[in-house]
């Protein structure tokens, strides 16, 4: 009988260990962490990183994948409310409007639950619209200072090289991780500008995009993905129009992430370019410094990037956490170490240069 119980016994504790994604205690889940996608190459790293940082303070903590589906999310969170979480860490899905952003406060405001966004930014009329409210992220113009600056850096550098068809303009595309997102926006519009000012300084023609028709000068991820995917396919397409036979090869390539300049270097090799060594290359940049950007980089077959900290983003993330699940402890306590707006609760992580 005794055997049998302990049997019993040993089935139910296995029953009840975490099916992955989260470490809990008896006290049930306290952080509930809300990612737009688990896909995203910089995403995987914030969650690795915060997951890490979670564990090692002892604090249990349940993550979600969105898959790009705010619908999904907003649900995931409803269900967290439910469930009495103590803490909600969301990297909204949706950027476009504040509608979803403000369904999730007025969520975690009714139930008196603190609520951090991160990454993915919110407006400050979201934040401050709750006091237990705080944001975690970037300043969205900074990378795309820093990817123009390192562009044009680069091509007064290498410029007769760059300009493969002598005509002394540099050609570029660009591709963009989605409409409505301020990273998105503010890299997109920075990187030409700043790359442009560091040229025309130099007595050097601004860059041109590769495609006259496209008044907008980028081309987008329809599915808002920021992907790989998008960004091969676009790069291969254009590849059979503008090339080094046609004499109008394109010559530099843009990237809202990383993510989508691997999938133009993917391109790029099966058009015999970007294949490292001596082989012949197309300056390729991209934002994150994800592992695969850094390896792509040490290769010789991309030209840069810039950083975006995981690691410090997880550590900002982790004190607001523990702030949030700390009974008496306010959630913005103790934060003169880390860079906050002056008007509304947001902390900012900065972005580096890369380049190996």
């Amino acid at each position: 009988m005794m055997k049998r119980f302990t049997l019993l016994l040993l089935a139910l504790l296995l029953i009840a260990l975490p099916l992955g994604g989260c470490r809990r205690d008896k006290g049930g889940t306290d952080v509930h962490v809300f990612y737009y996608t688990y896909s995203d190459p910089y995403i995987s790293s914030v969650r690795a990183a915060l997951d890490r940082e979670l564990s090692g303070a002892g604090l249990s903590y349940q993550d979600y994948d969105g898959n790009g589906n705010q619908t999904t999310q907003t649900e995931q969170i409803r269900t967290a409310v439910t469930k009495g979480a103590k803490a909600l860490l969301v990297n909204i899905v949706n950027t476009g409007s504040d509608d979803a952003a403000r369904e999730i406060t007025e969520l975690a405001k009714n139930a008196g639950i603190p609520l951090i966004f991160f990454n993915r930014e919110v407006s400050d009329t979201v934040v401050k619209s709750y006091n237990n409210c705080a944001f975690v992220g970037t300043r969205a113009e900074e990378a795309g200072i820093l990817q123009g600056e390192m562009i044009g850096e680069y091509l007064l550098k290498n410029y007769e090289k760059c300009d493969l068809n002598g005509d002394g303009v540099i050609s570029y595309i660009l591709f963009k991780g989605e409409e409505g997102n301020n990273e998105a926006i503010f890299r997109t519009k920075y990187s030409v500008e700043e790359a442009n000012k560091k040229l025309t300084d130099a007595g050097k023609p601004a860059l041109r995009f590769y495609d006259a028709s496209n008044k907008d000068g980028y081309l987008v991820d329809k599915n808002g993905q920021w992907s790989a995917t998008a960004a091969n396919e676009y790069m291969t397409t254009a590849l059979t129009a503008y090339n080094t036979a046609a004499g109008n090869m394109i010559e530099l390539v843009i990237c809202n992430n990383d993510g989508m300049a691997e999938g133009a270097i993917s391109a790029l090799n099966a058009a015999g370019y970007n294949k490292g060594g001596e082989s012949k290359a197309i300056p390729v940049f991209g934002v994150d410094a994800t592992d695969a950007a850094k390896t792509l980089i040490k290769n010789g077959q991309m030209a840069g990037t810039v950083r975006q900290d995981a690691a410090g983003m997880a550590k900002a993330l982790l004190h607001l956490a523990k702030n949030a699940t700390t009974d008496g402890r306010e959630l913005m306590a103790d934060t003169t170490d880390f860079t906050v707006d002056d008007a509304v609760q947001k902390i900012r992580i900065h972005y580096e240069k890369y380049v190996g």
